[in-house]
């Protein structure tokens, strides 16, 4: 690479720019010095660096100008300039965003300790009694202008990082709010009341749950929970949850919650979801013969409170997709006025309570089911607040999803 100093209006400015942006570990050396003998000494002891292209501005009021254009990876200033005296000049760099960080070293023929302390105060990075030595000289722009590109690369690598998080944290929202627009409206009909609530512990979560008509008489209530958490366990709910909506199972009776069950693991086998597996609660409502059919698989069981009794809903079964040509057993039971029906993940009871060295069992959870709610609070509002208390903390390290469904509540 031959070397060459350029004069205030720089013809060779543009092609120096270019340079810098194809080549990331270019040394751009911007020498300040009203002096035309210095610029040459420093010329012949940088021509044979390939890496080094120097840049000679003789003009210090054109000197920021220059360094906007260049990109300098290092500044060499001289300190005694007529019309800009040299430590405005290095606090006139320090102020200007562009080359704020810039690292510059102060070229004087004055070895004063006072002088060499106002400079590095102002900003200056190193200090040399002019001429110094070949070796010296090129050591020096050497450290400096690996310690200023490496500063660039990795403030760079933050920018692009932040920026990527940013759009990432952007995608996974609306992945959140299209999460949430699967979940379905609270009702509040002559059959009965519904009321839910749906926390994910991140962005996004592996619990899904709905109900809907299957046709005039029979109302679907089902609620799954998918191992682990983020886009990957909310993909394969959102499936799953989609597939239930649609009725898109072949040779299955979505009547029959054992047969929904065993189209749920054939469809959805582990090994084709990552070794994803969910567990899933499924019951049937009959509005005509007031009659709950459910099937359950690896889930926790639903809660009914009757007669201010807490019965357990669940039948023997395998987690959904955990295993092939596995059967599931349906059940069912009877439901009274004003029985109320409790379907959730198990992130709604196992927590730690604080300070009892102990986890809160099912049991409990659903001792807490049979209290009236608090003043001025939903029962689900109420069971959210009893087990934020439980753990000394409103945040749950597992999704907390919990739907109460009231039959026939009585008029308000």
């Amino acid at each position: 690479m031959s070397k060459s100093i350029s004069q205030p209006g720089f013809s060779t400015l543009e092609a120096t720019e270019a340079k810098l942006e194809t080549t990331s570990n270019n040394i751009m050396v911007l020498l300040i010095d009203d002096q035309a003998i210095v610029a040459e000494a420093v010329k012949k002891m940088l021509e044979n660096e390939k890496d080094i292209q120097l840049t000679y501005c003789n003009d210090p009021t054109k000197a920021l100008q220059v360094a906007f254009k260049i990109k300098p990876t290092v500044i060499l200033q001289d300190l005694v300039m007529p019309d800009v005296d040299g430590l405005t000049m290095v606090k006139f760099f320090r102020a200007n965003p562009s080359t704020k960080n810039v690292p510059m070293i102060v070229l004087s023929s004055r070895e004063e300790p006072d002088i060499k302390s106002q400079a590095f105060s102002l900003g200056a990075n190193d200090y040399i009694v002019k001429l110094p030595d070949k070796l010296e000289l090129i050591a020096r722009i050497r450290y400096h202008s690996k310690a200023y590109i490496n500063l660039i690369e990795r403030n760079e690598a933050f920018e692009a990082l932040v920026a990527s998080q940013t759009a990432l944290k952007a995608e996974l929202k609306e992945a959140e709010n299209y999460v949430r627009s699967l979940l379905p409206e609270k009702l509040n009909t002559e059959l009965f009341k519904t009321d839910w609530v749906f926390t994910s512990s991140t962005d996004l979560g592996g619990d899904a749950f709905g109900y809907h008509w299957l046709d005039e008489d029979h109302f679907a209530i089902y609620l799954l929970d998918v191992c682990g958490h983020g886009v990957g366990a909310a993909l394969l709910s959102v499936s799953a949850i989609n597939v239930l909506r649609a009725q898109s199972l072949p040779e299955v009776d979505f009547l029959d919650p054992a047969s929904v069950l065993k189209g749920m693991n054939e469809t959805f086998k582990m090994e084709e979801q990552n070794q994803m597996y969910f567990t899933f609660w499924y019951g049937v409502y009959n509005k005509q013969t007031r009659e709950l059919v459910y099937a359950s698989g690896g889930h926790p069981p639903a809660i009914l409170i009757s007669n201010n009794k807490i019965i357990k809903l669940s039948t023997p079964g395998m987690v959904i997709g955990g295993f092939r040509d596995i059967s599931f057993t349906s059940a069912k039971i009877n439901i009274q006025p004003d029985d109320r029906l409790y379907i959730f993940s198990d992130g709604v009871y196992e927590l730690d309570y604080d300070n009892q060295n102990r986890m809160m069992t099912l049991d409990d959870f659903a001792q807490e089911l049979l209290k009236p709610p608090a003043n001025n609070k939903t029962k689900v509002q109420s069971m959210v607040e009893f087990s934020s208390k439980a753990q000394a903390s409103e945040y749950f390290s597992d999704d907390y999803s919990l739907v109460e469904i009231i039959f026939n509540p009585p008029p308000s």
